[in-house]
C-alpha cells in the first residue's frame, strides 16, 4: 500500500474513533473497547473495499456487512456517519429514547444491513445472505464481524458448519481477537482457542492479520478474494480499545462510557493524532 493511501486510511480511522467515543460519551453507556478493536477493519471495508455508497444503500448488486457483535454497534455508526449515510451529528443521540441510533444495528437505519445483538445470529444471517447472493447468481460478497468471546456461542459453530457444506466462497467473516469480553480474558471464561484450527477443521479457509495495519489488512482481504469454493474467516490480531491509550487493553472498556473528563483525555488525544497525519 502507497503512503499517502496508508495515511489517508489512518485519518479515517481516527476520526471513525472521535465518533465512537462521542457516541458513547453522549449516550453515557455503550461498548467502546470493542468498537475501538474494529475502526481499522470497518474503515478499510467501507472506504476501501466493499461496493456500497450512501445513494444506493438499497442496491441489489451491493455488498453486505453484517455487525454480528452488535453491541460494538458506535463503530458501525460512525463509519456510516462518516461515508454519508446520515449526519455525523446523530451519533451523539446515540441509545437517546427515540433516537435513530439505539444499542444495537437495527435494520430501519439506513445503510444498516441487519439487525443484530443476539450473539451468535449475525453470522447466521450472513450465511443466508451469502446463500440467497448463491441462488440469485449474484457476485456480491458477504462481511461480518465477529468477537472473539461471541465465538463461544453453539450457533456460530453450527452456521460455520452450514456455510462450508454449502461452499460460500461469498462470504468472509472476521473474528476481533482482542482476547477480552466483557467477564475477563477469554481464555479464562471459556476458551475458543485455537481459534484458527477450529474454523480450518470446519472447512473454512483461514487468514491472519493485524487489525490495527492497513498493509496487513489489505493483504488479508486480498487473498480472501482468491479462495473459491469455501468460506474465508480472517482472524484478526486486535487491541481491545486501541487508539485511546487509557483504554487499550482495558476489560472495563468493554462496556463503560468515558466520563466528561476521559472524553476529553480521548479526543485530544486522537485530535493530535488526526492532526499529525493530515498535517
Amino acid at each position: 500500500m502507497d503512503e499517502n493511501k496508508n495515511k489517508s486510511l489512518m485519518a479515517t480511522a481516527c476520526k471513525v474513533r472521535k465518533g465512537i467515543i462521542e457516541g458513547t460519551y453522549n449516550a453515557k453507556s455503550g461498548h467502546p473497547g470493542g468498537s475501538l478493536s474494529i475502526a481499522d477493519t470497518l474503515t478499510y471495508l467501507y472506504f476501501e473495499k466493499m461496493n456500497v455508497s450512501a445513494d444506493k444503500s438499497e442496491d441489489a448488486d451491493r455488498d453486505r456487512f453484517v455487525l454480528s457483535k452488535g453491541h460494538c454497534a458506535p463503530a458501525l455508526y460512525s463509519v456510516l456517519a462518516l461515508k454519508g449515510y446520515f449526519p455525523e451529528s446523530e451519533l451523539k443521540s446515540l441509545r437517546h429514547i427515540g433516537a435513530m441510533l439505539q444499542g444495537h444495528p437495527c435494520i430501519k437505519i439506513k445503510g444498516v444491513d441487519m439487525s443484530s445483538g443476539s450473539l451468535g445470529q449475525g453470522i447466521s444471517a450472513a450465511c443466508g445472505m451469502a446463500l440467497a447472493g448463491k441462488l440469485d447468481n449474484k457476485s456480491y460478497k458477504v462481511y461480518t464481524v465477529l468477537g472473539d468471546g461471541e465465538i463461544q456461542e453453539g450457533q456460530v459453530w453450527e452456521a460455520a458448519m452450514f456455510a462450508a457444506h454449502n461452499k460460500l466462497d461469498n462470504l468472509v467473516a472476521v473474528v476481533d481477537n482482542n482476547g477480552l469480553q466483557i467477564d475477563g480474558a477469554i481464555t479464562e471464561v471459556c476458551s475458543p482457542e485455537p481459534i484458527t484450527d477450529k474454523f480450518a477443521a470446519f472447512g473454512w479457509h483461514v487468514i491472519t492479520m493485524d487489525a490495527h495495519d492497513f498493509d496487513s489488512i489489505e493483504k488479508a482481504f486480498a487473498e480472501a478474494d482468491t479462495v473459491s469454493g469455501k468460506p474465508v474467516v480472517i482472524i484478526q490480531k486486535s487491541v481491545k480499545g486501541k487508539g485511546v491509550s487509557f483504554m487499550e487493553n482495558q476489560v472495563s472498556w468493554h462496556g463503560t462510557a468515558p466520563n466528561k473528563e476521559q472524553y476529553d483525555m480521548a479526543m485530544d488525544e486522537l485530535n493530535a493524532k488526526l492532526k499529525e497525519l493530515e498535517g
